[in-house]
């Protein structure tokens, strides 16, 4: 009985070995990625700015914090990531001083795990809108933010987030993706009083 299960146990090794003699291993592969089609809508349900944003995305009211009738999300459900959108209004210098440094104290909180942040200014004159767009790189939390402003009653900063954990090479072509949204967006930006 013994030599049985000794002969048997043998023979289940050569068989397994034995094989395709045309056997590779297949290469790495990468989970793809389906961009829908630009389209645009325009968001006008604030009384103190509109934009165009994706059509593809949803926007909604923020209420993580409690109620702020001013803060909004623009979720992006195939990308799993999100826009988070804060609006103040101000009434002095002061309080101007105070939101850029916080935007900016925001952005850089991400200097821990970033391999670098740069700032591009945003300024048009015409449509009175200036601005921070930061973009970080890295492993971060967050990969782009910026902050937009009248300089004199308005400011909206926003936030870029993905619900994954970061991994800049995974999700590098999202986010350049959805920085052509944003971009649209403060492009499209408007004070409405």
């Amino acid at each position: 009985m013994k030599y049985i299960f000794l002969i048997l146990f043998f023979l289940l090794i050569i068989t397994a070995c034995g094989g395709s003699p045309d056997y590779a291993p297949k290469p790495r592969g990468y989970f793809r990625i389906d961009f829908p089609e630009k389209k645009y809508q325009t968001f006008k349900d604030n009384p103190h700015y509109s934009f165009d944003y994706p059509e593809y995305a949803k926007m909604y009211l923020d209420s993580m914090d409690g109620y702020h009738p001013n803060w909004y999300n623009l979720t992006f459900p195939q990308f799993n990531a999100k826009l988070h959108i804060s609006y103040y209004t101000m009434d002095s210098k002061i309080e101007l001083d105070k939101l850029v440094e916080d935007s900016r104290k925001l952005a850089f909180k991400h200097t821990v795990k970033a391999t670098g942040i740069d700032e591009g200014r945003i300024s048009v004159p015409e449509r009175n809108l200036y601005g921070v767009f930061y973009t970080i790189d890295g492993n971060t939390a967050s990969s782009t933010e910026f902050y937009l402003t009248d300089s004199v009653k308005h400011f909206l900063r926003g936030a870029l987030y993905f619900n994954e954990k970061p991994q800049v090479d995974s999700i590098q072509p999202i986010v350049d993706f959805i920085k052509t949204d944003i971009d649209k967006m403060i492009k499209t930006l408007t004070w409405k009083n």
